[in-house]
């Protein structure tokens, strides 16, 4: 009688046991990337941050806006002036006070890098803002595009200066910065959604992609996820 060959029980649960080493390793590899990506955005986030209080608490002034920067900081090139009415404003062309922060924040030592513009500079780019951890220039200004808007042309929010986070950053990353640092709602608390991005260029994070209302309730998009999305922390 010829037997019939196969696998004892032990020899399968030697190999379940492998399979399911093998999948946890792979799950906290995910979780561990996942983590430090979270850990960067709140890092750059917290530094920025910092940085606009200390160059406001040492100039009386706001990066940007400081209308004596080319007395008082020493700017490769010269320091561009802004017009002191306390806001750091975006939208006049021939004087763009949110690129003129990162040269005063860079020249005055706030934080690193060699960002430098002229007057007249009318549009981002890596000379002279920097980037986010997903290669996507950040923001750093006084608006209303925050909160569950379309595009930064349809914002009613009030207008608050904020640290935008720039575009293509995942929604589950968002949603974890949320959780950690705010109220885990991107409509709502220091910490929200924003469709900004840099030059006002097309394929901007969508909010609808983005966030998803759940029982009337805006939420971040975790049961479907999207690569191309934004944030603002309100100062």
């Amino acid at each position: 009688m010829q037997r019939t060959k196969g696998f004892t029980l032990i020899e399968i649960a030697i190999v379940l046991v492998i399979i399911g080493l093998l999948l946890g390793g792979v799950l906290k590899g995910q979780e561990l990337i996942t983590g430090a990506r979270v850990r960067n955005l709140i890092s750059q986030q917290d530094g920025i941050k910092a940085a606009f209080y200390g160059f406001q608490d040492r100039y009386r002034g706001l990066p940007g806006d400081y209308a004596a920067a080319s007395t008082n900081i020493n700017c490769t090139g010269g320091c561009p002036d802004g017009n002191g009415n306390g806001r750091i404003e975006a939208t006049v062309p021939s004087q763009r006070e949110d690129i003129y922060a990162w040269t005063h924040l860079t020249a005055a030592g706030f934080i690193n890098g060699s960002y430098s513009a002229l007057s007249g500079v009318s549009s981002q780019d890596t000379t002279n803002t920097p980037n986010n951890p997903y290669s996507q220039l950040v923001g750093l200004m006084y608006d209303g595009c925050y909160g569950n808007f379309a595009d930064c042309t349809s914002a009613t929010s009030p207008q608050k200066h904020n640290l935008k986070t720039g575009s293509q950053v995942p929604s589950e990353i968002l949603a974890e910065v949320d959780r950690k640092i705010d109220d885990g709602k991107p409509a709502s608390g220091a910490f929200q959604f924003s469709p900004w991005v840099a030059n006002g260029a097309s394929g901007g994070p969508v909010n609808t992609q983005c966030v998803l209302i759940v029982s009337s309730v805006a939420v971040w998009a975790i049961t479907a996820p999207q690569t191309n999305c934004g944030g603002a922390s309100l100062f």
